[in-house]
């Protein structure tokens, strides 16, 4: 159902693009408010018992930072995930203990996504984040030493015993998980903050036609050409302009050694995986959270697909693609501009086709993208923890 603000807005469509100069249509502007509002409202997660509570969001900062959790004692999570850098690391692929296959994605906006990695081998934030510490070219450590950091250190003990209600279990592995939903909650506060594009959605929202005329003509421009001809927004949908899905973009998945399978390989570790929502640390014993891992279905168009992106903060995120194989945001508007469908899985679904921009066309689309940048950092919903000691 449409909200009243968003019926105001169609009826005031006319006289908001009087104002701009842009015959922007009642289609036009209701495809616009679906992008928003922002930020989205923090919902706790059901999987993960102490998503949300302050405890575990202080542990699990710590652990973020943490470099006991890697196997040298060198690395820790913000070492790819970096704050100052949008929350990743700006290159090409990931490096670890050794560089990896994968461009390193920013954890902003994190507790929005359904699947976790670029091939969806995570059903949760949780699961996700136990995995490079155990990767054997990123972190590289092992349940028994996760474990073992937590009993050791007196206010890791402390925020444990706190946040799960209990002392760190005898069971290593059930103390790694516990390690990985405290990092859950603290990334689950991690939100981009607003944009000017949020500004001049919300001003259509209303009929504000005087906030609406702040936002740059060229970024205008540009969103009219990701709602309209470009059919960005069929991928690259809702608050964080993502559907959550996987994609053949056309983009070469050779690896050292092979290829990389993407969502097809994601899809065969997640089923394998001690830690899926089918598991014994599902917290949600209702079975809902499940629902989606029970019904993957591997399918032959699964290789090669990837998972779409949110593009909030996109201008500070560079590298792109799966692989960090494109520099700029310009040589990614190119990509799609100059599509080689031939590159296309011949079994995969027909969305894209090469969008042939002009040269005006691809720097409106870039001003666009770049309008998603936030104007200033936010965090999610957190309360400050008390001290903590023995």
């Amino acid at each position: 159902m449409i909200a009243r603000t968003a019926v105001l807005a169609l009826l005031l469509a006319t006289g908001v693009a009087a104002a701009q100069g842009l015959d922007w249509s009642a289609d036009e502007v209701r495809a616009v408010l679906r992008h928003g509002p922002w930020p989205p409202p923090m919902r706790p997660d059901p999987s993960n018992r102490v998503s949300g509570k302050r405890d575990a969001i202080a542990l699990g900062e710590k652990l973020f930072f943490e470099p006991r959790l890697s196997r040298d004692g060198r690395l820790l999570c913000a070492s790819c995930h970096v704050p100052y850098r949008g929350w990743q690391d700006g290159r090409a692929r990931a490096l670890g203990l050794a560089e990896v296959d994968r461009n390193t994605p920013s954890v902003l906006n994190v507790r929005m996504q359904r699947w976790f990695g670029w091939d969806g081998a995570g059903d949760s934030l949780w699961a996700q984040s136990l995995r490079p510490i155990l990767d054997a070219r990123e972190m590289g450590a092992s349940a028994a030493q996760a474990a073992a950091l937590v009993r050791g250190d007196a206010e890791y003990g402390c925020r444990y015993r706190r946040s799960f209600g209990m002392a760190p279990e005898a069971d290593d592995e059930a103390v790694l998980v516990g390690v990985a939903k405290a990092l859950a909650a603290f990334q689950e506060t991690l939100v981009s903050g607003r944009s000017a594009f949020d500004d001049f959605r919300d001003a259509l929202a209303r009929g504000d036609a005087a906030a609406a005329a702040r936002y740059p003509r060229a970024a205008q421009r540009g969103l009219r050409l990701f709602v309209g001809k470009g059919a960005c927004n069929a991928c690259h949908l809702g608050p964080a302009f993502s559907n959550g899905e996987f994609h053949d973009t056309g983009v070469p998945f050779f690896i050292r050694g092979g290829v990389d399978p993407g969502r097809h390989g994601g899809i065969r570790r997640l089923q394998a995986s001690a830690y899926n929502l089918l598991g014994r640390y599902n917290d949600d014993r209702s079975g809902a959270a499940a629902t989606r891992t029970r019904h993957v279905a591997l399918e032959h168009r699964n290789f090669g697909e990837f998972k779409v992106p949110g593009l909030r903060n996109a201008a500070l995120t560079a590298p792109y693609m799966h692989n960090g194989s494109l520099a700029t945001l310009a040589d990614v508007v190119r990509h799609y501009s100059e599509l080689d469908v031939e590159r296309l899985h011949a079994d995969g679904e027909a969305i894209l086709k090469p969008l042939r921009l002009t040269p005006q066309d691809s720097a409106d689309l870039v001003a666009f993208l770049e309008s998603l940048t936030e104007r200033e950092s936010a965090l999610g919903e957190r309360q400050a923890a008390l001290p903590c000691s023995p």
